[in-house]
């Protein structure tokens, strides 16, 4: 079952007198299945914005169809079930993080002590709920941007969607972030990402498609997508330097060349989470 499927999707934006003056997305075929964590990428202006606005129904098609969870993106049964976080995250300043969610949550008809559960739940998931009760004016950038999340998961919904959702975020901020997701497809919830950190999409998405012009250029599972089927690679554990050497003068007897010798490596993301786990336990061993 596909949550996403769209043809011949096209938006364009008109001046004034009704002329067109952009076409922000051409012709875009995309079918994405549940239950899988989906990146759209492109450069500035190829109409990823565009794209999400069109799934969650903020935008209107000007030509093509496209059917969210089975249905039409305005459909009242259809947004219960979505949750979505903009590149730009929209907050009353006044209000505490507690009073944020439980605001939303009344939006989805959630009240009472349901709302006040969940809210506090979802500060805990995001790493808020020692802020619960701080003016959300008072937020960093990367606070705001996990109670966006927060706000965008209030309903717990089939079809998350998320446009730059680790912007302003620290490396552990992030984890917390792409671990939540795994989260979320593991339980067969589907998952959109926009996002230009590359890092970030190729850590956690399944498949994603590229976009540029507003037109579809590539498509397809990651893996598939990176993977050099040209080249091979062997990795083995602590072999000593006279063995290496052997190893090197069989394998160019086989092949007529020789091989690379490397040490593979740790992503930085990993190795900085690893220090800082390493360091907190430290420290309360030492307490």
């Amino acid at each position: 079952m596909n949550a996403i499927e769209t043809c011949k999707l096209t938006k364009h934006f008109r001046d004034f007198w009704g002329r067109v003056n952009v076409t922000a997305v051409r012709d875009l075929d995309l079918q994405i299945p549940a239950g899988t964590i989906f990146g759209l990428l492109g450069p500035n202006g190829s109409g990823k914005t565009t794209t999400l606005k069109m799934l969650t129904g903020l935008l209107h098609p000007s030509d093509g169809s496209v059917r969210v969870l089975g249905g039409a993106p305005r459909d009242r049964a259809t947004r219960q079930c979505l949750g979505y976080l903009p590149e730009t995250t929209g907050m009353y300043p006044y209000l505490s993080a507690r009073d944020m969610l439980l605001f939303h949550a009344g939006l989805f008809g959630i009240a009472g002590k349901q709302a006040r559960r969940k809210a506090d739940a979802l500060l805990e998931t995001t790493g808020l709920s020692a802020a619960a009760n701080r003016p959300v004016g008072a937020f960093s950038q990367g606070m705001t941007r996990r109670l966006g999340l927060a706000q965008a998961l209030v309903n717990d919904p089939e079809l998350l969607i998320l446009d730059e959702p680790t912007a302003g975020l620290d490396p552990s901020g992030c984890r917390l972030v792409k671990d939540l997701l795994r989260e979320r497809a593991a339980q067969g919830r589907t998952v959109i990402i926009s996002s230009h950190l590359l890092a970030d999409i190729e850590d956690i998405c399944e498949a994603v498609c590229i976009l540029q012009d507003g037109r579809l250029i590539a498509v397809g599972p990651l893996r598939e997508m990176l993977e050099q089927r040209e080249l091979t690679r062997f990795t083995a554990a602590d072999i000593r330097p006279e063995d290496q050497s052997v190893i090197q003068d069989a394998f160019r007897l086989v092949t007529g060349q020789a091989a690379t010798v490397d040490h593979p490596r740790l992503k930085l993301e990993t190795f900085f989470d690893q220090a800082v786990r390493s360091a907190g336990i430290a420290d309360t061993t030492k307490s």
